[in-house]
């Protein structure tokens, strides 16, 4: 059985409380997967936050779930639909290493080189790269201000606020919002001193993905990100697009093909025209097995 199969599983009448999941990572980034392609009942907030925590529910840093595609979705070609739950209950529109995964699974699960996911920032063109690895085609990266989005109008070029030594930053949206700023010398252990106020700060009504990135040579970046809603992540595949569209923008590499070293490991970046990226890494499985006490039934 696959894993794809396992998550398919409906519970039995004897255990109608216990509902399959799957939990994968890209670099140490890990993600809990539900598939509800056979139900439109919603999740409610408490159950996304249950299952995301270590304690009680299977643990993860973001509850993934398969659906069915939209109907734009389905014209585009879209195989499922991906929405993707932080922590907290809250969605977001995009997620790299998420977005990876899912692909992985999905690839599995048809048996192809090549699968179209549908998300809310997009229809992402994914492929196998490799053994476990998967390239994902993201974008486009923008700096328009209302985009981000930001309180007013800014210079996204070069952000007017600072933290420490996070100052100068470029503000960017490629589905989700982010903010990168370049220092001499990354630490990694000092980010919680200085992210928290740059992602909570009023310029950004909706929060901001913070990252911080060393440019180590023209083909190659140091970065570690802070997450909404307020994590140190080991690896974050849309901060790891933007870090290097941003150094390209600044001049400070000169090669379309980066490698970004983040602490889990490393990704690389291409970048290609009309402000595409295509992020290429590895995916891995952790486990798989059911979840007790979800409040609210996942299948039909």
């Amino acid at each position: 059985m696959n894993h794809t199969q396992f998550l398919s599983q409906a519970p039995s009448a004897d255990t109608p409380t216990l509902w399959p999941f799957v939990k994968m990572h890209g670099l140490e980034n890990y993600f809990v997967i539900l598939d509800r392609r056979e139900t439109a009942k919603p999740l409610d907030v408490d159950d996304i936050i249950r299952i995301c925590s270590t304690n009680v529910g299977a643990g993860g840093e973001q509850l993934l779930t398969i659906e069915r595609p939209s109907e734009a979705g389905r014209k585009a070609g879209a195989y499922a639909l991906m929405r993707i739950f932080n922590i907290d209950g809250k969605e977001v529109s995009a997620c790299g290493n998420a977005t990876r995964c899912m692909a992985y699974l999905l690839l599995e699960e048809i048996g192809s080189g090549e699968v179209l996911i549908e998300t809310i920032a997009g229809v992402l063109p994914c492929r196998r790269a490799g053994v476990r690895q998967v390239s994902v085609k993201l974008g486009p990266i923008s700096l328009d201000w209302q985009q981000l989005p930001v309180s007013h109008q800014v210079d996204t070029h070069h952000l007017p606020l600072s933290s420490g030594p996070l100052s100068d930053g470029v503000a960017l949206n490629i589905g989700n919002p982010h903010a990168v700023f370049f220092v001499d010398r990354l630490i990694v252990d000092d980010i919680p001193k200085y992210a928290p106020a740059v992602q909570n700060d009023p310029l950004f009504p909706e929060g901001v993905n913070v990252g911080v990135a060393e440019v180590v040579d023209p083909q190659t970046i140091r970065l570690a990100v802070w997450e909404r809603p307020g994590i140190l992540t080991k690896a974050c595949g849309t901060g790891a697009c933007v870090a290097a569209y941003a150094a390209n923008l600044r001049g400070l590499v000169k090669s379309p093909k980066i490698t970004v070293h983040l602490p889990a490991g490393q990704l690389q970046i291409e970048l290609i025209e009309n402000d595409m990226v295509i992020m290429t890494g590895p995916v891995a499985f952790c486990c798989h097995g059911f979840i007790e006490g979800v409040t609210t039934p996942l299948q039909s």
